[in-house]
């Protein structure tokens, strides 16, 4: 599933739960699909959807705290991780809007024994118009960290964090013609940090985010986008074949007199 498209992954995952219905709650479980949006009806703010907010077939807004459809029972953070859970979105809206202008940002925190674990979901998509109505080129980055933390003795904690990046952009314009690049990225970090009260926890989960996607956002452009402009480069001259021709002339005389001189520097 990772080297698939990844906005074609919630397709594939349908293919596969059709294909073994036995296995559907743990390929929902481990496969990781684009982010999806929907509104808060109590908050009026957008949060987003993945396995980590839903119970059944609803899903928990992080900002009223409440499923949709509503649900008779379901399972909450307790009331100290929720208030927990309501500063972390707050400060992963204001890192949000600062590192990608735009977007939507969720986060979400549940209890462990011993410890909790929570998942910091953000997503930035695009689509571009023209003059003509049309909808050419769009593209998303779409990013899942999930964290554990454990309470040491004293003022220690420590946090293991698993970081997803799905990125893709598909242009289709007359003069470009269609490109589709897209991929995943996952990687791992492990920090033991200091918490002197539970305020810090925000403090070092976001740092270790904000670590992890400078990180992930350094790959992805050199090893996607560097890679496809090395590759579109080799196959596209934007210089005539004329004047790269003359180039070659050139670079072969001057290798021939180079040689030429040789033999007589030695003799000499």
């Amino acid at each position: 599933m990772r080297r698939l498209p990844p906005q074609h992954a919630e397709e594939n995952l349908a293919s596969l739960v059709a294909l073994l219905p036995d296995l559907t709650e743990e390929l929902l479980n481990s496969v990781d699909q684009p982010l999806k949006v929907q509104t808060c009806a109590k908050s009026g703010k957008e949060y987003l959807l993945c396995e980590y907010n839903r119970d059944g077939n609803s899903y928990r807004s992080p900002w009223s705290n409440e499923f949709t459809p509503p649900l008779l029972e379901a399972t909450y953070p307790s009331s100290k991780l929720r208030k927990l859970e309501l500063t972390a979105n707050e400060a992963f809206d204001t890192y949000r809007e600062l590192y990608f202008e735009g977007g939507v940002s969720s986060v979400y925190f549940w209890d462990l024994d011993p410890g909790f674990a929570g998942v910091v979901l953000i997503k930035k998509g695009r689509m571009f118009g023209f003059g003509d109505g049309s909808r050419r080129m769009k593209g998303a980055w779409d990013s899942i960290h999930v964290f554990e933390v454990q309470e040491k003795g004293g003022r220690n904690a420590h946090y293991q964090l698993t970081s997803t990046v799905m990125l893709y952009m598909v242009t289709n314009k007359p003069d470009l013609g269609h490109m589709n690049l897209s991929g995943s990225m996952t990687r791992q970090a492990e920090q033991d940090c200091v918490v002197e009260d539970p305020s810090m926890h925000v403090a070092n989960i976001g740092r270790m985010v904000e670590e992890m996607e400078i990180k992930m956002r350094h790959l992805l452009k050199d090893v996607y986008f560097g890679k496809t402009k090395d590759t579109v480069n080799d196959l596209r001259s934007i210089e005539s074949l004329t004047k790269m021709r003359k180039q070659r002339d050139m670079q072969r005389e001057i290798a021939s007199k180079l040689q030429e001189r040789l033999p007589k520097e030695q003799s000499e």
